[in-house]
């Protein structure tokens, strides 16, 4: 995946007016729980070989097992065809935070840094909020 010049407020501006809702409101949250980070448009193939188009806010770089450098987002958003996904690209110890919240965020399926759910109301947003929160004190902590 690479970054690409639309921006997140296309991106949201293109969904349906149901789907619009509900990511302008994680899009502020994300926003609101990263305040100093920027956000762009990713799209490319994504993990498990399908085109996404991701807004991803923060930026990071790390080291793959190839040894190639990465650069990545520290939070993304999307739409896919019948939920929403946010990652956390974030970990503590040995764990991704999506792994150490989940039994708190509600009805949703995780992954490792994936949270998916069909609406707002299946996930505890408070709770997505102080993940959030977390990512960017574990960015910043690491970053000094």
């Amino acid at each position: 995946m690479e970054r690409v010049d639309t921006s997140p407020d296309e991106y949201i501006a293109s969904q349906e007016p149901e789907t619009r809702a509900v990511l302008d409101e994680l899009h502020t949250l994300i926003k609101t729980g990263l305040p100093d980070s920027d956000c762009c448009m990713w799209e490319g193939v994504f993990w498990g070989g399908s085109e996404q188009r991701i807004i991803g806010y923060g930026n990071f770089s790390y080291v793959r097992s190839d040894k190639k450098k990465v650069e990545w987002f520290l939070v993304g958003l999307t739409r896919q065809k019948n939920y929403f996904s946010v990652y956390i690209n974030a970990v503590e110890g040995r764990r991704y935070l999506a792994e150490i919240y989940k039994p708190k965020l509600g009805k949703v399926k995780t992954g490792k840094s994936s949270i998916s759910f069909r609406n707002l109301e299946d996930i505890n947003v408070d709770v997505l909020r102080e993940m959030i929160e977390h990512a960017d004190k574990l960015t910043t902590e690491s970053e000094a």
